[in-house]
C-alpha cells in the first residue's frame, strides 16, 4: 500500500513511525504548505516525494491512501478532495469542527465505498478494549454510573513546551484559529473513551464550559485566547446509566491522563491511561462485599494504523469510522448549545429534554 502523509506537524511523526513499521506499507509522499518543513519531514521518514499543496499531490496520484494530519479546520476540504480522488483516508480527530461538516464527510465516505477511519488514538489502549468486552459479557451486570475524565496540565507546566510562545499550542486556545477549546480538542477522545469502554452511547447531555484568564486581555499576538479551557458534562446513556465526563488543561499534576470508571449492579471497572502506562482494575463477585479491587491482565491489541491497513487489504470497514466520529461531533455541538441555552438536550432529537 502506497501512503501519502498530509500535514507534517508533530502528530504526523507518530503516523509516519507507526505506518512505516507495518509490512507492505510504503510512505511515498508528504504534503505541507511549508516547503522547508515538508522536506525535513520527508528526510526524517525516508519519503521520496514532497508537495506544497494537496492539489499537486492528487494530480501526481501515485498513492492508494492518505493519512490526514492537518489542523482541525483543514480536515473537511482536504478529506473530501481525497475521497473524490478515490483515495482511502485516515483522518486525525476531530473529523471536523462542526457536526454539519462531519456529517458531509461521513456521507461522502459512505457513498464512495472507500475505507475511512478517524484516529481516536485511545482505542489503541488494550485496557479499555478489555473493559468494554467485560461490560458486553455482563461481568459487572447492568451499568448504572459512569465517570470519565481527561486531565492535562500544559497551561500550568512546560513539560510539553511553552504554550505562551509556541503556535502549536496557542491556536488551540483561539476560536478564530479554528479551535473549539478543550471540548473540541480532547472532548472527542474522552467521549469515545467513555462510550466505548462502557459499551454505550450518550442519549442526553448538559455541559458547562469555562475559559480562564491566561494573559493580559486574554490575547497574545494574533491569538485571542477565548476557547474553553475546561468542561464538565452530565450525561444519560442509552443503556440507562447516568454519568459525569470532564476535561481540563488546568489539571495541575496530570500531564495527560484519561480515567474511566464504570459501575454496574454486580461489579465495577476502572481504566487509567497515562504516558507511562495503563491499568485496568476490577471489583467483581465476592470482592464487591469488601470493595476489593484486582488488576486485570490484558493482551496487546491492533492499533488504528494496523486496522486501517488491514481494512484496505481485506476490503472491509473498521471502527472508528467517519460515521462514528460524526455522531460524537453531534454530541460536542450539542454540548456547546447546552452551555448557551442552559438546558439539557437530547442527542437523538436535538431538542430539549422533556420533563
Amino acid at each position: 500500500m502506497r501512503l501519502l502523509v498530509l500535514g507534517t506537524g508533530g502528530m504526523a511523526n507518530t503516523h509516519g513511525l507507526n505506518f512505516s513499521t507495518i509490512p507492505d506499507v510504503t510512505l511515498v509522499g508528504a504534503v505541507d504548505v511549508d516547503i522547508a518543513k515538508v522536506r525535513a519531514f520527508a528526510a526524517r521518514h525516508d519519503i521520496p516525494n514532497t508537495f506544497t499543496s494537496l492539489e499537486e499531490a492528487i494530480a501526481w496520484g501515485e498513492f492508494d491512501a492518505a493519512t490526514n494530519v492537518t489542523p482541525d479546520r483543514i480536515h473537511h476540504p482536504t478529506t473530501l478532495a481525497l475521497l473524490a480522488a478515490g483515495k482511502h483516508v485516515m483522518c486525525e480527530k476531530p473529523l471536523a469542527e462542526t457536526y454539519s461538516k462531519a456529517e458531509e464527510m461521513a456521507v461522502a465516505a459512505e457513498r464512495s465505498g472507500l475505507v475511512n477511519m478517524v484516529n481516536l488514538t485511545y482505542r489503541n489502549v488494550a485496557q479499555v478494549q478489555k473493559a468494554r468486552q467485560m461490560v458486553v459479557d455482563g461481568e459487572i451486570g447492568r451499568v448504572r454510573h459512569v465517570e470519565a475524565s481527561y486531565l492535562q496540565s500544559w497551561l500550568v507546566s512546560k513539560a510539553w513546551g511553552d504554550w505562551m510562545t509556541e503556535s502549536q499550542w496557542l491556536w488551540r486556545l483561539s476560536t478564530r484559529h479554528g479551535s473549539n477549546g478543550v471540548l473540541g480538542d480532547v472532548g472527542i477522545h474522552i467521549l469515545d473513551f467513555a462510550g466505548f469502554g462502557a459499551a454505550t452511547e450518550i442519549d442526553h447531555v448538559f455541559t458547562r464550559l469555562k475559559t480562564f484568564e491566561k494573559a493580559a486581555g486574554n490575547r497574545i499576538g494574533e491569538y485571542d485566547l477565548d476557547a474553553n479551557d475546561s468542561f464538565i458534562m452530565t450525561a444519560e446513556f442509552t443503556n440507562g446509566a447516568i454519568g459525569v465526563i470532564h476535561a481540563s488543561r488546568w489539571a495541575t499534576g496530570h500531564l495527560n491522563e484519561l480515567r474511566l470508571r464504570v459501575h454496574g449492579d454486580k461489579g465495577a471497572l476502572e481504566v487509567i491511561h497515562r504516558p507511562d502506562g495503563s491499568t485496568l482494575r476490577a471489583c467483581l463477585k465476592e470482592d464487591v462485599e469488601k470493595a476489593i479491587w484486582q488488576e486485570i491482565p490484558v493482551e496487546p491489541v491492533e492499533t488504528n494504523y494496523q486496522k486501517f491497513v488491514a481494512a484496505i487489504r481485506d476490503g472491509h470497514g473498521q471502527q472508528p469510522d467517519f460515521r462514528h466520529a460524526a455522531n460524537l461531533q453531534r454530541v460536542l455541538d450539542l454540548a456547546l448549545r447546552t452551555e448557551a441555552e442552559r438546558r439539557e438536550l437530547s442527542v437523538s432529537s436535538r431538542g430539549p429534554r422533556k420533563a
